[in-house]
């Protein structure tokens, strides 16, 4: 990844975090892999959670994986359409959040995210 500079300064220029939870560390390794494989995000950070929810009418409390994936605003569609297609949930989570970044990243990301 570049590195930043502290003069880099931030901007809002299309960056975009898409979100989402899965069961198991092999779910959240096999979607982040297939999401890099067709440059739809240009990094996916993976962390463990424990979620606490309430489903068809009761409460739950379980350990889930979360991805956070780093991405471009046209590449949200393709990125969401991949995740509801291979993603082992009913009812997945799937948030999108435009993202202040600094120019170098958001640089790199669009970069990561071209298409071939």
């Amino acid at each position: 990844m570049p590195g930043n500079s502290p003069s880099d300064v931030l901007v809002a220029d299309g960056v975009c975090a898409v979100t989402t939870t899965v069961a198991t560390p092999e779910d959240a390794r096999r979607l982040a892999q297939a999401v890099l494989q067709q440059r739809l995000a240009a990094c996916v950070q993976i962390e463990p959670i424990t979620s606490h929810y309430r489903w068809q009418g009761a409460l739950h409390e379980e350990a889930e994986w979360r991805l956070v994936c780093k991405t471009v605003a046209r590449s949200v569609a393709g990125l969401l359409q991949l995740l509801q297609a291979q993603h082992p949930y009913e009812l997945p989570q799937l948030l999108v959040q435009p993202l202040q970044a600094s120019a170098a990243y958001a640089d790199w990301v669009r970069q990561e995210t071209l298409p071939g």
